[in-house]
């Protein structure tokens, strides 16, 4: 097919070519998939202005995200399971990020492990860490993240219990995953992820496997998951993280004004306006609706950014109008990774900057610095809803 030039098309192409089951987890919300629909659908609603001759010479995407320099505001999220969506996946996405200058974000759940991303690539990553019952093993993957040069760490903190996605249930997914008869089947339908699947030794928790405690395979890998994730998870154990970690630390999942504030309190650098992608709370307001409203209530002390529906380079740009200093994307990259490897990210990554570039130029910026409210037009359209009638 033609070169994908959306991030639609992307997708299209990665659902012919990633077994349903994975291509499912990285495309589903939770329960009704109400707001996992609406973090979409909320950013369509918002409509740009457009301004005319103004001089679009010499454009600028670059910027800062919790002081380090990037290519344009956007990282990537991190993602679990990322390398069953490709063959050593968080590898190739890292490395296609380090390329376009942007920042990666590892998973704590991630297939491929921090050391292995530290050994394939040459500049800091981020990663992203959950907080499991076993505090020497959250203590130890710190300490990992530290070694392999990591230069934020991202604590997650919508994840104390699991949402319930439907898609995973009726895909019979599970942690690890379990290979039934129709598992077999899609991935024998998919023969070249299949193929490079085979080609890696990557293909469980590379962050988990041979680190906690009682887990050196897979067998014993599934309990574990179960019941590690730490539902007493507070503030004190933001505190007592930011302390063993020591570095810039981002805290995601703020969705509500009263959290930002203490989230500001904590010391951390940023914050990210997050639902995790709509698969946790279903009925939550979409991340972009919230963003003013925190923006509001902390943006003077700590950095926000925003992750959550973003599809394309306008969207990113909304956000930064909203307020934002920072935007994630995680499905659009999965896309990618999964329709094309590592030239898929690369390609994600091209989509959304020249979307980015062209949508900044007409609205009549030249520096990404300097975009806010103004570019957005907050007069609704006049819908007739019925023929005007001649006056009598």
């Amino acid at each position: 097919m033609a070169t994908p030039l959306t991030i639609a098309e992307l997708k299209d192409v990665a659902r012919r070519r990633v077994p349903k089951m994975f291509f499912d987890y990285a495309d589903s919300g939770a329960w009704t998939e109400g707001t996992y629909k609406a973090n979409e659908a909320d950013f369509a609603a918002i409509k740009l202005r457009q301004r005319v001759l103004v001089d679009m010479t010499n454009r600028s995407l670059e910027s800062t995200m919790i002081g380090e320099k990037v290519s344009m505001p956007v990282a990537l999220s991190p993602t679990g399971l990322t390398g069953m969506q490709h063959a050593d996946g968080e590898i190739l996405a890292a490395q296609a990020a380090e390329a376009a200058g942007v920042p990666f974000t590892l998973s704590t759940m991630s297939v491929c492990s921090i050391e292995d991303v530290a050994a394939h690539t040459t500049k800091p990553f981020w990663f992203q860490l959950y907080v499991m019952k076993d505090r020497e093993f959250v203590k130890s993957l710190i300490n990992r993240a530290r070694a392999a040069g990591c230069s934020a760490l991202v604590l997650t903190l919508d994840l104390q219990i699991l949402g319930q996605r439907h898609k995973d249930i009726r895909n019979g997914l599970s942690t690890p995953p379990k290979f039934i008869p129709k598992h077999i089947w899609q991935v024998a339908t998919r023969p070249k992820w299949a193929f490079e699947m085979l080609g890696t030794k990557r293909r469980s928790f590379g962050n988990i496997v041979g680190h906690a405690k009682g887990v050196g395979d897979l067998s014993s890998l599934s309990s574990w998951t179960a019941e590690q994730f730490d539902p007493r998870l507070s503030w004190d154990d933001v505190a007592w993280i930011k302390e063993q970690w020591g570095g810039k630390l981002i805290l995601k999942g703020i969705m509500d004004a009263d959290d930002a504030v203490k989230a500001a309190e904590t010391g951390a650098e940023a914050i990210i306006v997050s639902n995790h992608g709509g698969r946790q709370l279903d009925g939550a307001a979409s991340s972009i609706s919230v963003l003013p409203e925190i923006v509001k209530a902390v943006g003077d002390r700590i950095e926000v950014h925003v992750d959550g529906g973003i599809r394309s380079g306008q969207d990113v740009l909304k956000a930064l109008c909203l307020g934002a200093q920072g935007t994630y994307i995680g499905r659009p990259f999965l896309y990618g990774l999964g329709a094309y490897g590592k030239r898929g990210v690369t390609m994600a990554l091209d989509i959304i900057r020249n979307e980015l570039d062209v949508t900044m130029a007409l609205c009549g910026k030249r520096d990404i610095r300097d975009v806010g409210p103004e570019l957005l037009h907050h007069r609704l359209p006049v819908v007739a809803t019925e023929p005007a009638r001649p006056s009598q």
